[in-house]
């Protein structure tokens, strides 16, 4: 399994960027976006699951944040607006071991990507 996230960059606040994930070898499975803060623990964003019926965020960004997929193309996307400086972090899609309609855990992931840096200028 291999993920590749790319998409990110330097936004001013309420601009949008559109992440991408590519997935080698796991398109049949839920997939993730995490993100990690400078000095803070990394926290989950957004899941949706194989077929892309069923999608979850973190309060602090829905209304804002859609993640989707395609399976015809092996890729996942977050689309980001509205965005915050406080959405500024690395953001790293991730492959769960299992979908268990909440936000995994950091121990239920069994594959992350390298991750790329959303940078939100105030």
């Amino acid at each position: 399994v291999q993920l590749q996230a790319s998409g990110g960059g330097l936004v001013q606040a309420g601009g949008s960027l559109r992440l991408s994930c590519s997935v080698f070898r796991y398109n049949w499975y839920a997939m993730t976006w995490f993100r990690q803060a400078p000095g803070k623990e990394r926290e989950f964003v957004a899941a949706i699951t194989w077929n892309g019926d069923t999608t979850i965020y973190t309060d602090s960004v829905k209304e804002r944040f859609a993640i989707s997929r395609d399976n015809s193309r092996d890729a996942i996307y977050l689309q980001m607006n509205s965005l915050k400086p406080e959405d500024t972090a690395v953001y790293y899609c991730a492959a769960p071991v299992f979908w268990s309609n909440r936000p995994p855990n950091i121990d239920e992931i069994g594959y992350w990507g390298q991750g790329t840096q959303v940078t939100v200028s105030a």
